[in-house]
């Protein structure tokens, strides 16, 4: 698989894979399941993994640090977040999480974008992973507390890159005009944009994506597939749109771009992956999986030709922006 690298020369593979699913996203993943499709990623040739103590409580931290300690720490690229805290929550163990994942809620997540609240953050996901350190350090949806987290957390990550803790950091948002902004303010080596970057959703391509180049700051795409939308050859009209119902204009949008995909015989998710790879400024796309079969297919998709005149036909019927 191929590689690209950060100004400071870290490198990615160009498909990484998200682990929020390791973490019971929606539903129940079994242990099978997550061994099968790390397994699978590894053996695609992945070598980026991405998770968050947010994701399952930190279940999904647990249990891809389990199965990457199987292999040599220096093969692989392994990103995690802060401004989430874990804190106990007496009584939690009858409920069950109330944020999308499905497990007990025996803690809660408590904001905390200050200097001690990240290094504690970071500690406590190396405990949690079993690992000796990340490559990566993200802020996770600093949007309510971008002030402290544009300042005081962005610097403590900075402070530990320094330090040779960590290589690279930034800040990981479903927006894109505060991930820019971030750049305009710190010395931040990669940005993830969620959703913001894809074949239906454009917002990052006439702020973010020229500044991230103009400042050599890598952008890790995540939601190429806007919930579910993308990643079906013929969009469902019962698909999710950022995790809500799809507005009628943006399904029939929707439906144009799989029309042009399918007189050029490739697919839609084929297509939602390739095209934000065009974009010099990216330098991996996270997608997530629940098992082998799922990782197998993302990366079949990555792994399609593109003929370029889907492009020139998409652009010039105003489906997406020329990049």
């Amino acid at each position: 698989m191929k590689t690209r690298s950060t100004q400071r020369g870290l490198e990615l593979t160009e498909i990484g894979l998200g682990a929020a699913q390791l973490g019971n996203l929606y539903r129940e993943t079994t242990d099978a399941e997550v061994e099968e499709g790390v397994a699978a990623a590894w053996d695609a040739g992945v070598r980026y993994f991405d998770t968050a103590p947010h994701y399952g409580l930190g279940l999904s931290e647990r249990r891809l640090g389990a199965q990457l300690r199987t292999h040599p720490r220096d093969e692989y690229v392994i990103s995690s977040k802060v401004g989430k805290l874990l804190v106990p929550n007496p009584g939690g163990e009858d409920r069950m999480d109330d944020q999308g994942f499905a497990v007990p809620a025996v803690t809660k997540r408590q904001w905390d974008f200050s200097r001690d609240g990240i290094f504690r953050s970071v500690e406590e996901s190396l405990a949690r992973t079993g690992l000796d350190h990340f490559d990566v350090l993200y802020m996770h949806d600093p949007d309510d507390h971008f002030e402290q987290a544009s300042t005081e957390g962005i610097s403590a990550l900075i402070e530990l890159r320094e330090q040779g803790v960590v290589k690279a950091v930034g800040a990981g948002m479903n927006h894109a005009a505060p991930l820019a902004e971030l750049i305009r303010r710190a010395d931040v080596d990669l940005l993830m944009c969620a959703g913001r970057f894809t074949l239906i959703d454009d917002e990052a391509v006439s702020d973010l994506l020229p500044l991230a180049l103009e400042r050599n700051v890598g952008i890790v795409v995540a939601g190429v597939y806007n919930s579910g939308l993308l990643g079906r050859n013929r969009p469902s009209p019962d698909a999710t749109f950022d995790y809500e119902p799809v507005p009628p204009a943006i399904l029939e949008r929707a439906n144009r771009v799989a029309d042009a995909c399918e007189a050029h015989g490739v697919t839609l998710p084929e297509a939602a992956i390739a095209y934000v790879l065009r974009h010099p400024a990216v330098v991996s796309v996270v997608v997530g999986a629940r098992g082998g079969d799922q990782v197998r297919s993302n990366i079949e998709r990555y792994a399609a030709t593109m003929p370029e005149g889907l492009w020139s036909d998409l652009e010039a019927a105003g489906l997406v922006a020329a990049l």
